[in-house]
């Protein structure tokens, strides 16, 4: 069944347009919908009426399927194959889309200016350009299968335009290189501050040796919080870390691990009464850090700093590139070296002495 409906929309300069849309629904849903826009509400009413009768006497086929951006997000989030496998940043990009004003354009009449004004929107709320790089890329992303996964038609081509624009308006881009790393004197701190808290707290998380741990591994506190004692190798001092993350590949992602330095020990402190062997949540050992890192007035240290120490303290060691990925689990070996990596210059002397 086809349906008319006109809006009258005001224009800066005082004029008046009229948008016709023409929507077609089956069993209660939409599959199908066209608009466009008129100086004159007469124009505006016969092409709705030109398209309506069409629509009745031919019929819609799938291809011709429109919808908003926000109901092909509420598609996209309610097939459970695709959201099983889409990380949690993109999870939380694509929620936060379906509330925004863009989420109101129709899937194939989203224009480059309806993107810039979105990323200009989000400018204003605060957000950088690789945060809002990923608004542009996962709506992308959701709009390049639309056609194949839902018969819904998406002019996800404009993108191509959209994007090298959005660059050089400097409204979206590359995060920058992030090379903070703790000084000694605030691990020592760190290690102080939080050996008092857990001692204080009923949780009882050892946050010292979650802390050593994680430094030693390179491995983000959510891996840490994940190993089982059955994946521990005792005769080799290893240990299997599950579905690391990659962003090609997460399930299945399995690796060993070599727990270097003090790590082996570490292991062998913890209690036995978990089939894990750091049976914490890992959002409480976050939070217990952040809390100490802030009474200590430690400025922009966080949490997934430690593994880059790690990673930097490998090569500061003499490690070569291919076996500090043994450790940190990257197979991108520039990604490794670029991003977490980070090492001191005076620590060139220790190794010319050795």
């Amino acid at each position: 069944m086809a349906s008319i409906t006109i809006e009258k929309r005001p224009r800066a300069n005082g004029d008046t347009n009229y948008k016709c849309t023409v929507r077609v629904k089956k069993n209660g849903v939409i599959i199908h919908r066209e608009s466009k826009t008129f100086s004159k509400k007469e124009h505006a009413r016969t092409w709705g009426k030109i398209k309506k009768e069409a629509a009745e006497l031919n019929g819609i086929s799938k291809q011709d399927k429109i919808v908003t951006l926000a109901e092909l997000l509420d598609m996209y989030i309610n097939d459970a194959d695709l959201w099983k496998g889409t990380g949690r940043t993109k999870r939380y990009v694509i929620q936060m889309l379906r509330d925004c004003p863009i989420a109101a354009t129709f899937s194939n009449e989203l224009k480059s200016s309806d993107l810039i004004t979105h990323c200009k929107m989000r400018r204003a709320a605060g957000a950088g350009v690789a945060t809002i790089y990923h608004d542009i890329a996962y709506l992308r992303s959701v709009m390049k299968i639309s056609l194949s996964v839902f018969d819904v038609t998406s002019n996800w081509k404009i993108f191509e335009d959209a994007v090298p624009v959005l660059i050089d308006m400097k409204l979206v881009g590359k995060s920058q290189k992030r090379t903070r790393r703790p000084t000694e004197n605030e691990l020592e701190k760190l290690t102080v501050a939080l050996k008092e808290r857990q001692e204080k707290r009923t949780s009882h998380i050892p946050f010292v040796d979650i802390l050593n741990f994680s430094i030693l591994t390179c491995m983000r506190i959510g891996e840490v919080c994940k190993i089982r004692w059955e994946d521990l190798n005792t005769e080799h001092k290893t240990v299997l870390v599950r579905d690391r993350k990659d962003p090609r590949k997460k399930e299945g992602n399995h690796m060993i691990v070599p727990l270097l330095g003090g790590a082996f020990s570490l292991v062998e402190k913890q209690s036995q009464k978990d089939e894990r062997i750091f049976p914490y949540n890992p959002k409480s050992v976050s939070a217990g850090f952040q809390r100490v890192r802030t009474q200590l007035k430690i400025e922009d240290l966080r949490y997934h700093d430690l593994r880059r120490e790690g990673a930097s303290r490998l090569f500061e060691k003499g490690y070569s590139i291919e076996e500090v990925a043994q450790v940190t689990g990257h197979r991108n070996l520039n990604l490794l070296w670029q991003v977490y990596t980070q090492l001191f210059p005076h620590k060139l002397h220790d190794k010319f002495d050795q």
